[in-house]
């Protein structure tokens, strides 16, 4: 396949949907968590050797979540499908053939984590891997809209680290810091320290258990993500605020890291309620999407500094004609 990339609005939109369905299938994944309900379906691939159980109790939520990644499947074949026939960037072929590798590795991870009765480092992997999913779905609809196709010509990267690698940076660490909280969520350790924001009336609790580790781990990742989100923000509304594709983003991921700060302490007040649980699982997924979203706009709309020094080394060194 040949040519320059255009913008297909109809690609774009099918991937945003694909986007906010994924989306929905981690909170629904969280829901199944918080409730309890990860056994209520006891066998895989059928729900009590059928298509469709009584929904009743946590069958709605264990089955309803089996519903919804079948939905999410299906939707990303669809757009491998579609990006196979239509687009002519290959590494963008490549990211759909990528994602149809992870949620076919989700939907095993999803099997494995019922058949071995909740394993723990199942369960983490299942949730890491969605994370990773949910963000290649949200980088294949940045990279399909027109904003970045239509992108114009990239702007100074100025400043160390440079804009593009702070931002990746904090996507990585955002990234580490669910990992973080899907150890805590499976292993048991929500409630390991029951008290915030000190820790057992402490700022440094007793390790006396793995499980306080854990949680303790957890919330010093938070501190560390706050700090690197922060700092990513603060760069971005000092050097780049006019740039609504920057700005934009980053003042909604000011939002969502002070609501996600809020919903842990309300995990932890409420004794693990459902409601701020899951929610403070969606608002992570959120950051993360709202993360790299930043990221990869810095990467097209901004120029490493190395590219414009050789730029300006190549103009230099141009024999005159």
């Amino acid at each position: 396949m040949s040519g320059e990339a255009r913008y297909r609005a109809g690609l774009h939109r099918y991937a945003v949907v694909l986007a906010a369905a994924t989306a929905a299938l981690v909170f629904a994944g969280g829901l199944v968590t918080s409730t309890g309900s990860g056994l209520s379906v006891p066998d895989w691939p059928l729900s009590f050797g059928t298509l469709m159980p009584p929904m009743r109790g946590g069958v709605l939520f264990e089955h309803g979540h089996r519903m919804l990644a079948t939905t999410v499947g299906l939707l990303t074949i669809g757009l491998v499908v579609w990006l196979l026939r239509r687009e002519p960037r290959g590494w963008v072929r490549r990211l759909g053939v990528a994602a149809l590798g992870l949620v076919v590795l989700q939907g095993v991870l999803g099997g494995l984590t019922v058949l071995l009765k909740l394993p723990t480092i199942v369960s983490v992997a299942h949730a890491g891997t969605a994370e990773l999913f949910l963000c290649l779905t949200a980088g294949i609809a940045v990279v399909t809209s027109r904003g970045w196709i239509e992108a114009p010509a990239p702007l100074p990267d100025r400043g160390t680290p440079s804009l593009r690698a702070l931002a990746t940076l904090a996507a990585v660490v955002v990234y580490g810091q669910i990992l973080l909280g899907a150890l805590v969520r499976h292993s048991g350790a929500g409630l390991a320290i029951p008290d915030f924001p000190l820790a057992f009336g402490r700022l440094v609790p007793p390790f006396d258990s793995r499980l306080v580790a854990y949680h303790f781990a957890h919330r010093v990742g938070a501190l560390v993500t706050v700090a690197c989100v922060g700092w990513l923000v603060a760069r971005v509304l000092r050097e780049r605020a006019a740039v609504a594709a920057l700005r934009r983003p980053a003042l909604l991921l000011l939002v969502l890291v002070a609501f996600q700060v809020f919903l842990g302490a309300l995990t932890v007040w409420s004794r693990k309620a459902v409601v701020p649980t899951t929610l403070h699982l969606l608002t992570g997924a959120l950051i993360l999407v709202t993360t790299l979203v930043l990221a990869l706009r810095t990467r097209r709309l901004l120029a490493p500094a190395l590219a414009r020094a050789d730029a300006r080394r190549a103009l230099v060194e141009t024999p005159a004609t």
